[in-house]
């Protein structure tokens, strides 16, 4: 996987975990975090390795799906390239808004 979709998709993570179900963070992050193979995760929760690719799968289309919905991540990275002159209230509602 290329470094730049792990790091998008833990970045999602980090803000739209409380979403997922408990299964769904646990092989999420023994595969992105513990850096887990799929073979071990399947063993570790006795289940097949088709079964731990297509949770994983699954979760990372609902994190996209979440941003795409929310743009959580988007709003963040907008907010934060602001320049000090620019911060203001108004400034910050308006992005959140969008």
């Amino acid at each position: 996987m290329e470094l730049e979709k792990r790091e998008k998709l833990i970045e999602l993570y980090d803000l739209y975990s409380n979403l997922l179900t408990e299964k769904q963070k646990d092989y999420f992050e023994n595969y992105y975090f513990d850096d887990l193979s799929i073979s071990e995760i399947a063993i570790n929760y006795n289940i097949s390795r088709n079964g731990v690719y297509d949770q994983l799968k699954r979760v990372e289309n609902s994190l996209i799906d979440y941003e795409a919905k929310l743009k959580l991540a988007y709003k963040i990275s907008k907010i934060e390239s602001l320049d000090e002159k620019e911060i203001t209230k108004d400034n910050i509602l308006s992005i959140i808004k969008e």
